[in-house]
């Protein structure tokens, strides 16, 4: 079972539940709708089956370079993990559309994340991807509220699209394990950026509706944990895997501060939820 946790990176998993919850709340919906049950396991069957594929897909590369990987050290084989893999997303898909997710969205976020898992190691632009599936990720949840809130999508854009570019800022930053510790200065720049992009987003839709003080709190703690990473990226080495894990346990607090605008409370409980991703990572790596 421990091969699959690690193929599957399931230490990871619960930013996809507080992606979606996020994005449900934004959009119009009710905490303790049952539908929302049903979009956090599509949710869930999707993250996991697209792990698999993009393991099945880098398959020659983990046997040069990552040989301990579940496939090339034999512990999972790379049939299983093909099949596996695909009946996941497809379960993950079929459950979002029967709950009432657009087709269109739902079909753009399969299409993405099989896009991804092919070309990620051959194309540079596949980072945009990455990001683009967390994107839409939000925009399939929040498409179900539409038919009691129309603008249910409009209203996580701005929220959607950050975590997207924070995505793309950690995927950035996550290369340069593979690139000797150095990514260009503007590279540097630019994952640095992207990594504040929810940051900015919310401190100005903090500010146009009074801010709550807890809010701020949340935004504090979300611009701490970035400058933590960063600061440490900078040392190279080890210290870039511990980085980039931190900024994948803070997925949570992006949605924290998202949320903050509708829940402060979920949005503390998000917070709550990061270090002890960080610990669960120790057990069963993000990366």
């Amino acid at each position: 079972m421990r091969p699959w946790l690690h193929l599957a990176r399931i230490s990871n998993l619960p930013t996809a539940w507080t992606n979606v919850t996020a994005a449900w709340l934004l959009a119009g919906g009710a905490l303790f709708d049952v539908r929302l049950g049903w979009f956090i396991l599509a949710a869930s069957f999707l993250y996991i089956g697209g792990m698999i594929l993009n393991d099945a897909a880098d398959v020659k590369f983990d046997r040069l370079h990552r040989k301990a990987r579940p496939i090339p050290s034999g512990q999972v084989s790379l049939r299983e993990a093909w099949v596996i893999g695909i009946v996941m997303l497809l379960a993950g898909a079929t459950i979002a559309a029967i709950s009432g997710a657009s087709p269109k969205f739902t079909a753009f976020l399969v299409g993405g994340i099989v896009l991804y898992d092919l070309y990620h190691k051959q194309w540079t632009g596949s980072v945009v991807i990455m990001g683009a599936c967390r994107m839409l990720l939000y925009l399939v949840a929040a498409s179900a509220v539409v038919p009691f809130k129309p603008d249910g999508p409009l209203l996580v854009l701005p929220y959607a699209v950050s975590l997207g570019c924070y995505i793309v800022g950690i995927t950035l930053a996550a290369r340069l394990e593979h690139k000797g510790g150095v990514l260009s200065v503007p590279a540097s720049m630019l994952a640095f950026a992207l990594l504040y992009t929810p940051a900015v987003v919310c401190a100005m839709r903090f500010s146009s509706v009074g801010g709550n003080p807890l809010q701020v709190v949340v935004l504090a703690v979300f611009a701490l944990l970035v400058a933590y990473a960063t600061h440490t990226l900078r040392k190279g080495g080890p210290a870039i895997g511990r980085a980039v894990g931190w900024l994948l346990a803070g997925i949570a607090v992006v949605d924290a501060l998202a949320v903050a605008t509708v829940s402060v409370p979920l949005a503390l409980g998000f917070v709550a939820l990061t270090p002890l991703l960080r610990l669960w990572q120790r057990w069963v790596a993000a990366t």
